[in-house]
């Protein structure tokens, strides 16, 4: 009996020290960059230029609930889901 349970813990271990290994390398960091992304939205205000994901520099004018609305270069306001923002511009 001491044995299969030696046996069961020596089978074991690889893989909980591979789940070890997985959890912080990849679930562990994107989960930091989860929460930063959603305090840079959350933080968003008037002014603030921002690059989208989908590569517009754009301004924001003003801040809704689920939503922002930005000029482009030329004045032209748009739309656009706060999720969708990239990153703050320099």
């Amino acid at each position: 009996m001491e044995g299969q349970s030696a046996d069961l813990i020596s089978s074991l271990l690889p893989l909980v020290a591979l789940f070890a290994i997985f959890y912080f390398l990849i679930i562990r960091p994107q989960q930091k960059q989860a929460k930063n992304h959603k305090e840079m939205i959350a933080g968003l205000k008037k002014g603030d230029k921002i690059v989208t994901n989908g590569g517009l520099m754009v301004e924001i004018t003003k801040v809704e609930e689920s939503y922002l609305i930005v000029k482009n270069h030329d004045n032209t306001e748009m739309k656009l889901v706060k999720e969708f923002v990239a990153k703050l511009s320099e």
